[in-house]
């Protein structure tokens, strides 16, 4: 089928909607579609203890000169200092710079060893083997040991009777310490992908409270938090891999989205991921913006327990709706990758760009699915948004005018960042919502294991018989071109299903003040800090 144009009543009123938007749009600032969804959901925000006088100092702008100090704005405060509880996307790239697993992503999105300096794998993807390198420390000065591996990844497994703070962790059998230096971990299943959840924190065994006291081996040491204010960071002098160049990190929190392009401007932050494309038009010549890619998977996410979207043709009759192109245009300038599944090209072998043909716009295909569902006029709904993120709530304005076309009509509801995690992730009192889910780790699984019937945060309630053999299916392979057909079968699925409606992998574009240079973008939800340095 063809892609079919926007009808002219359509195309009429969207432009009027987009003129007025665009309009308004010159004096906002940029939020992003940074939620990710997270995996743990009963984390709590916990503000740790902080120091008046270090909170005034980092809080003060130091002057042009002094390159010490880099104060990065983020849109939302964080959820949790424990890594192993936190939830956001935007959490997780902020904790990326204090912690560390046995091993990290490297920009291109390999798997670089770090705690442990080596490992090996069985041939029967059984065994995972890790040896520990020498002389790495946490930021208080303690030795990593055998025993602080042991413990950090038994405590995500779940082995004290509680649920697995990560579901693939369900699958280790056991953890052994071989020898001083040597921990072995035996898995109830094969499992290739397995390697890449060693990401996970290694944090000290003998630390009671990781929120109010974190300590992680990362570039970057934790100095203070602020709740909603910011989070104050400094270099780890004694981290073992390559040093950090800026001394003190301030991450101010920026809940106001119409200040950070003056803030900017202003000197009170010096770096800014994610502004929109109408912002950057707004900045001056004291910034370079670094473009990439998000990393997520921005889509209506639709309860598929709540009615009507517990009628599969209801789904698809909003996916034959809608036309991502004009939705991107207006949003992101053009710019990103548009979606058919629950898969970004990030992901490479994994995605599957013919699934953006699943639905084109087709407006009379939309109205005789919702008249075969008994809507033959329509229907009304609400789309929850979190207001701290320009493009999901400028994607949801733009869906708005592509339902009237239909006769279905969609009302916005903006809500902030924590009520949105509370009932619409957390407790899924929501019929539908646009934000961007990202995967923690660089598996399939960390983004198709939240469809799967059962899923502890499959927050839109998909159940499907197919989906959950397709994807257990893909953890038993063993072969690689065997798991890969199977995770694209449970991409496929999600669409024809249409389990939400799929957009885009937005755009990221960051402003850096010409005073630093060396933004490095990675293939998942991160900031590297460290990487960051004063322009010569």
């Amino acid at each position: 089928m063809m892609k079919k144009s926007i009808g002219r009543r359509s195309l009429s009123s969207l432009l009027v909607v987009l003129t007025t938007l665009t309009l308004t749009l010159s004096g906002c600032s940029s939020k992003k579609a940074e939620e990710s969804t997270p995996d743990a959901t009963n984390a709590t925000e916990t503000a740790s203890s902080t120091q008046d006088s270090e909170t005034e100092s980092a809080d003060s702008t130091e002057g042009a000169d002094d390159l010490s100090k880099i104060t990065i704005g983020v849109p939302q405060d964080i959820d949790s200092m424990d890594p192993h509880i936190a939830q956001a996307a935007g959490t997780r790239e902020i904790l990326f710079n204090v912690y560390e697993g046995l091993v990290k992503p490297d920009q291109d999105g390999n798997l670089q060893p770090a705690i442990a300096s080596d490992y090996t794998i069985s041939e029967d993807g059984m065994t995972y083997t890790f040896t520990l390198r020498d002389g790495v420390k946490f930021h208080d000065g303690s030795a990593v040991t055998a025993e602080d591996v042991k413990y950090s990844i038994e405590r995500n497994a779940g082995t004290d009777g509680n649920d697995p703070l990560i579901s693939a962790f369900s699958n280790i059998d056991k953890v052994e310490i071989q020898d001083d230096s040597t921990i072995v971990m035996t898995l109830k299943e094969a499992n290739t992908e397995f390697l890449a959840y060693m990401t996970v924190a290694i944090i000290p065994a003998s630390n009671e409270d990781p929120e109010g006291n974190p300590i992680g081996t990362g570039p970057y040491k934790f100095v203070s938090r602020s709740p909603q204010e910011n989070v104050i960071l400094t270099k780890f002098d004694e981290y073992w891999g390559e040093p950090a160049s800026i001394k003190d990190v301030v991450v101010k929190i920026e809940s106001n989205s119409d200040s950070v392009i003056m803030d900017l401007e202003g000197g009170s932050i010096d770096m800014y991921a994610r502004i929109t494309a109408a912002q950057m038009s707004q900045l001056s010549d004291k910034f370079d913006v670094y473009e990439g890619t998000m990393n997520l998977v921005q889509a209506l996410y639709l309860n598929n327990a709540e009615e009507p979207f517990n009628n599969e043709l209801v789904r698809q009759a909003l996916c034959y709706a809608i036309d991502p192109q004009t939705i991107m245009d207006f949003v992101s300038d053009g710019k990103g990758a548009e979606l058919g599944s629950s898969m970004y090209p990030s992901f490479g072998k994994y995605f599957d760009a013919s699934l953006n043909d699943t639905y084109n716009q087709d407006v009379d295909k939309a109205k005789e699915l919702l008249a075969e569902a008994g809507y033959p006029n329509g229907f009304d709904f609400t789309i929850t948004v979190p207001s701290n993120y320009t493009q999901h709530v400028d994607t949801a304005q733009v869906l708005v005018e592509q339902f009237k076309e239909i006769g279905v009509n969609a009302t916005i509801q903006e809500v902030e960042w924590n009520s949105w995690l509370d009932d619409v992730y957390t407790n899924r009192n929501f019929q539908s919502t646009v934000v961007g889910v990202d995967a923690s780790t660089l598996t399939a699984y960390a983004l198709l294991s939240r469809f799967k019937s059962d899923a502890h945060n499959n927050f839109i309630n998909f159940s499907d018989a197919d989906y959950d053999a397709a994807f257990d299916a893909a953890l038993k392979a063993t072969d690689d071109d065997e798991k890969t057909k199977n995770y694209k079968e449970c991409e496929k699925i999600l669409s024809e299903k249409a389990a939400n409606v799929y957009i885009q992998d937005l755009p990221e574009f960051v402003a850096l003040n010409k005073k630093f240079t060396g933004y490095t973008f990675y293939p998942l939800y991160a900031q590297d800090f460290s990487k960051i340095k004063p322009a010569e």
